[in-house]
């Protein structure tokens, strides 16, 4: 699948080994994470589990193990395998690959006596596909905070590297769709050109819509128009400066406007120093599992 070059890839490797990400929902449609072809193996059994999360040294999954998992972990001295599949952003097709491992911890999941929390801990460098497939989130995440600032005006180049469908869209002020033109755009804002008298839009809640290709996908960006200025020689248009609301900003999102700055631009090498994860929430299992007592 990798269309980065080996050196990006190390660059990835090592500056993100340090780091997890948690499958969330938009995690899960960015990755291209198909869930119901994941499993481990143990010995030469499969069972069926959720990753919770995962990096480039291991992963925290979710499994039943009222089902004689925890008696075949200890016949195989708690060693694994992970089959990870994601949808191959290329052809849509199913791309799948084992990952080597040793159970270190296993925690009830949520209290219950049937489900578990199992970290494992990876004996081996994980694919280059899978590196490739979560260095891109870790780059982009990174990358909206140190590039901020950076804006792409949507000049024809720029829609092209973009895969930008049209530099026509549609801006739901308080739900209400209104035609529009994107002007420029950046992670955590944007420029666009409408019809429409701007102390009635600016200040109001609104989502505007982004269509783009290869993969196709669309994403609403939600925010508000924050300042206004007149188009010269066209009286009944206003061009509206619009900030996102950046804990909402899609993941996908995210990923787009980094692969182009770094596609007109160059990538970023980032510092080898580890980046600390949000706290997670008391609905989520914790960081850090026990060791079983008997592994």
């Amino acid at each position: 699948m990798s269309i980065l070059n080996t050196q990006r890839i190390e660059a990835y490797y090592n500056t993100f080994k340090g780091i997890d990400i948690t499958f969330t929902k938009d995690m899960i449609q960015v990755t291209g994470l198909i869930t119901e072809q994941v499993h481990l193996k143990c010995g030469s059994d499969f069972w069926p589990c959720v990753f919770f999360s995962t990096s480039f040294q291991g992963a925290k999954i979710v499994a039943n193990i009222k089902s004689g998992l925890v008696d075949k972990l200890q016949k195989a001295n708690n060693s694994v395998s992970l089959r990870y599949c994601f949808k191959n952003p290329e052809d849509g097709t199913p791309l799948t690959f084992f990952v080597a491992g040793r159970v270190i911890g296993l925690a009830p999941y949520k209290n219950s006596e049937d489900v578990s929390l199992l970290s494992v801990q990876f004996t081996q460098r994980p694919p280059d596909d899978l590196i490739e497939i979560v260095g891109r989130v870790f780059d982009a995440n990174v990358n909206s905070t140190k590039r901020k600032a950076d804006r792409i005006v949507i000049t024809t180049e720029a829609q092209r590297k973009l895969k930008l469908l049209s530099k026509e869209t549609v801006a739901y002020i308080q739900k209400v769709p209104r035609r529009c033109i994107l002007r420029e755009v950046a992670f955590s804002n944007a420029k666009v050109i409408m019809v429409g008298v701007a102390k009635f839009i600016v200040d109001k809640e609104t989502a505007l819509r982004f269509d783009f290709d290869d993969p196709r996908e669309s994403f609403l960006v939600k925010g508000k128009f924050v300042q206004s200025e007149e188009v010269q020689g066209k009286q009944e248009m206003v061009a509206l400066a619009m900030e996102y609301d950046e804990p909402s900003i899609p993941m996908g999102y995210k990923i787009r406007i980094n692969e182009c700055l770094n596609a007109i631009r160059g990538p970023i090498e980032h510092e080898l120093v580890p980046i600390k994860e949000k706290p997670r929430d008391e609905e989520n299992p914790p960081n850090t599992v026990e060791t079983p007592e008997n592994p």
